[in-house]
């Protein structure tokens, strides 16, 4: 799926994902912008999940502005992405 805003990160995922709300805190914790959908309400969104995962309906799946992904990624990772601390 294509972002039309060059600066938008794109989180794909579901309301019942442990790792998904996880990850939603993370950026709304660091008031860090997203748009968020929801695959099980949409079918695109669905499809390009599956499409990038080799079949699989991994999520999160998070599109970076610069074409970078990460998938189900742990909250170390995703602070060093995002450039916050992660508290510990």
């Amino acid at each position: 799926m294509e972002t039309k805003n060059p600066s938008e990160i794109i989180m794909y995922g579901t309301s019942w994902c442990y790792d998904t709300r996880r990850a939603r805190a993370i950026f709304d914790k660091n008031h860090i912008p997203y748009t968020w959908i929801d695959i099980d309400r949409d079918p695109e969104g669905r499809k390009f999940v599956e499409q990038t995962n080799h079949g699989m309906r991994s999520v999160p799946t998070i599109i970076f502005p610069d074409g970078s992904k990460l998938v189900e990624p742990s909250d170390d990772e995703l602070a060093v992405k995002l450039g916050v601390k992660q508290p510990g």
